[in-house]
């Protein structure tokens, strides 16, 4: 948009110029027309005086020719001042275009500004969730339906016992993967040791009611 109008405005320019030098030119035939005028009446103001057999003649001459140039004359300064409006209508023309070229660096600038800004206010959000304990929707998923499974089990679960419920679901699952996603999660499951001796035994328990209160 910018180059288009630059280009407008280099081309009213261009316009504006060859309309001055067609007013100069048209201002000096005016100089000249007026001086022939003078010129032509000089001499029929000398044929008027001299004894001269052809001097109806030559008077007649002078005046069809003064005739000529008067109207040529008008003519000339009739185009005269259509130049001169034309080149005024230029010149708004230009002064228009070159505000609103002023106008539209201004909103580049702002957008620039704004863009620059916005990326600064970006990263931080970007950082965070690069490094969120979550790396991918499967581990969303796993974490909603651990979350459910443990809800049903408020006293909790062994990670076998979550893991052969979750193998029912997709078999290619992994236990250790389970684990250390529930271990990254601290705010939302928690491992318990529960029972004595040889019924020592790990739990893990849904803990995000908790957790959420201390994020």
């Amino acid at each position: 948009m910018v180059s288009l109008l630059y280009i407008d405005y280099l081309a009213l320019v261009s316009q504006a110029e060859a309309l001055k030098e067609e007013n100069d030119s048209l201002r000096w035939q005016l100089d000249a027309y007026r001086n022939e005028v003078e010129l032509l009446k000089q001499e029929q103001g000398k044929a008027h005086r001299e004894d001269d057999p052809n001097k109806e003649q030559q008077l007649k001459l002078l005046q069809q020719a003064l005739q000529g140039m008067q109207q040529h004359l008008l003519k000339v300064q009739e185009e005269y001042k259509r130049k001169e409006a034309e080149l005024e209508k230029i010149k708004d023309d230009k002064l228009q275009v070159e505000k609103m070229l002023e106008n539209l660096k201004e909103k580049e600038n702002c957008a620039s500004r704004l863009c620059a800004s916005s990326q600064d206010s970006d990263y931080p959000l970007e950082k965070t969730l690069n490094s969120s304990p979550i790396k991918s929707e499967r581990e969303a998923l796993l974490v909603g339906i651990i979350s459910t499974f443990l809800h049903v089990h408020p006293f909790g679960a062994s990670i076998e016992y979550i893991c052969s419920y979750l193998h029912r679901l997709d078999s290619k699952i992994c236990t250790s993967d389970v684990e250390c996603l529930m271990s990254r999660l601290q705010y939302t499951f928690k491992q318990e040791m529960t029972g004595v001796g040889a019924s020592l035994e790990k739990r893990w328990k849904f803990c995000g009611f908790e957790g959420l209160k201390l994020t």
